[in-house]
């Protein structure tokens, strides 16, 4: 695994690039080797591995599109002088997925920040928008995105579909892959005559967590749900499974409005200094945010087996840390704040032996992995992802952490490794994403040595 990530990519001369800034003319381009190499990162440095492997790798210039046309007209470019293109727009990945491998053009999304309420229910979005500001402009009108992640504030909708799975509200809507979370994409293709494609309903998926291998998003269209007045709460519990046992219950109850039910194990909320004081110690805490005509019926159901120690309306205007930034892969941040020598996996719990599993992984790993759990739906089905804490000692170990809970029956995806099939809970790239790549990415231009098993049939 501490074998370097493939492609020198820092020698500019093997591209055409002063060709390929002359043939674009008017399009934003920066060429400031310092921000270059600043923007050709992302998260990765979360996994110690990642951070050896992916250290120095960088693109060779940034295009800045304003608008897919300027999108279409870098790819022709690209195409004509081979020239690799990795899309990025705000890099909140955790594994490398905007990090070019191979140098070439970092193709900058974020101009691309279209919004409009399509119909009700339904927006249609740039693949730049900001998350945080699509909400903004939606909730006066009632409506809201169904999930989004942690990084909301940072993250774009364009990247979350390219490189996430779920977050805040799968308790509800389950994650992205789910049939209609994602209603359609537009993206454009890298041939030698590139094309605009719409891609909807389940063809959308092809490009959903692909890392912008399987065409450039420049739009979405995203379902919506009910904009509610949310209430966030931290709830302390003596034991964890206590915890646990609330927050699976309270994600069960359909007639409860929610959008978070997180249990943390102490002492990880030791770790959280601005909420320090609603974190008794020795307590494991359970996050929730429940709309607030369900609020007494979340407190009926809670029946005095825990305190709630802290109840406010959700707030995340500037200057505000709302509680969904303790959960999720934001708890790893809040450790890693305080902690550098800690590091995390991607976990998700087989719904029909849950409680079993937790237990056990918690009694295999008592100090060496700190759970928190996110309750989401999966295929219909109520479940747990987790985002656990490790105590990280050598590769060696973190790879015998990762076998263990294969071996008891726990789906890792590996937040250690930057291709799509080392990354996949099934080992493989989807094959419909495979094939779907060799249509429209003849030549492995876009983000070349993220989908392993892609091999160009082209020279």
């Amino acid at each position: 695994m501490d074998t370097p990530a493939p492609g020198a990519a820092q020698d500019a001369r093997r591209y055409d690039i002063e060709g390929l800034v002359k043939e674009l003319g008017d399009i934003p381009v920066v060429t400031e080797m310092g921000v270059v190499r600043r923007k050709s990162r992302d998260f990765f440095w979360y996994s110690p591995l990642l951070n050896k492997q992916l250290h120095g790798k960088s693109a060779d210039i940034i295009v800045e599109p304003r608008n897919e046309d300027d999108i279409v007209r870098t790819v022709a470019a690209c195409v004509k002088r081979r020239i690799p293109i990795t899309p990025r727009a705000g890099a909140t990945g955790n594994y490398g997925q905007a990090v070019p491998l191979e140098g070439g053009v970092l193709l900058d999304m974020n101009n691309l920040r279209d919004m409009e309420l399509a119909r009700p229910g339904v927006a249609r979005l740039g693949a730049g928008a900001r998350m945080h500001e699509v909400d903004a402009m939606l909730r006066p009108k009632g409506w809201e995105l169904r999930m989004h992640p942690s990084t909301k504030r940072m993250a774009t909708i364009g990247g979350f579909v390219a490189g996430g799975s779920g977050g805040i509200g799968s308790v509800t809507y389950g994650g992205l892959r789910e049939h209609g979370n994602i209603l359609s994409a537009r993206i454009v293709t890298t041939e030698d005559k590139p094309r605009v494609l719409e891609l909807r309903g389940d063809a959308a998926q092809k490009v959903n967590r692909a890392y912008g291998t399987t065409g450039i998003i420049t739009s979405l269209e995203m379902p919506l749900a009910p904009a509610w007045p949310w209430v966030e709460l931290i709830v302390a519990f003596d034991d964890f499974f206590g915890a646990f046992q609330v927050g699976q219950e309270a994600a069960l109850a359909d007639g409860i409005v929610k959008k978070l039910m997180t249990p943390i194990l102490w002492p990880i909320p030791s770790y959280f200094r601005n909420i320090r004081s609603h974190c008794p110690d020795g307590k494991s805490i359970l996050i929730a945010m429940i709309a607030e005509p369900s609020l007494e019926s979340f407190k009926t159901l809670l029946a005095g087996r825990g305190t709630i120690t802290l109840e406010r309306p959700f707030d995340e205007s500037p200057g505000q840390e709302p509680l969904y930034e303790y959960t999720w892969n934001h708890t790893t941040l809040q450790l890693l704040k305080v902690d550098r020598t800690v590091t995390y996996l991607q976990c998700l719990y087989p719904h029909d032996r849950l409680l079993e599993c937790v237990k056990k992984m918690h009694e295999m790993f008592p100090d060496e992995v700190l759970h928190h759990l996110e309750f989401i739906r999966f295929g219909g089905r109520l479940t747990c992802s987790s985002l656990p804490i490790v105590r990280y000692t050598t590769p060696e170990r973190l790879n015998e952490i990762i076998a263990l809970h294969e071996a008891n029956g726990v789906f890792i995806a590996n937040p250690h490794v930057y291709t799509l099939e080392d990354g996949s809970r099934h080992k493989r790239a989807d094959a419909d994403q495979l094939g779907f790549k060799h249509e429209i990415d003849p030549y492995g231009l876009l983000n070349p040595g993220k989908m392993r098993e892609f091999v160009s049939k082209h020279p």
